[in-house]
């Protein structure tokens, strides 16, 4: 599998994950069968603003609920504000409340 298809199976699956609620790169690798992938998935992430179709890439972090990529917001609080417009309560660049709020993919969608 090529990355790009790869990227566009991360797409997909991001595109899924509801409002207010957040998943980890490992999890979308994991649903995708790829489980050592995660840092591919972050990958995807960072590039997915170019894509045409609008991506809530800001509503995939750290498998601690850390907003690890942040930086590619185009501002530093940038992926915060976004997730707290969701009702996400956020500290120390940390999702407080994130086993509530985390949307296992392999769980919410079918194989």
């Amino acid at each position: 599998m090529s990355n790009d298809d790869f990227f566009h199976k991360v797409y997909a699956v991001a595109r899924l994950i509801p409002q207010g609620r957040v998943t980890s790169y490992g999890a979308i690798a994991r649903y995708l069968g790829a489980a050592r992938s995660a840092r591919m998935v972050g990958w995807a992430m960072n590039a997915s603003h170019s894509q045409p179709e609008f991506i809530p890439a800001h509503r995939v972090v750290n498998r601690n609920g850390v907003l690890s990529g942040k930086n590619f917001f185009g501002g530093q609080n940038v992926m915060q504000e976004l997730l707290e417009n969701e009702g996400l309560i956020i500290e120390d660049d940390q999702i407080v409340n994130f086993k509530e709020k985390f949307w296992d993919p392999a769980k919410e969608l079918p194989l």
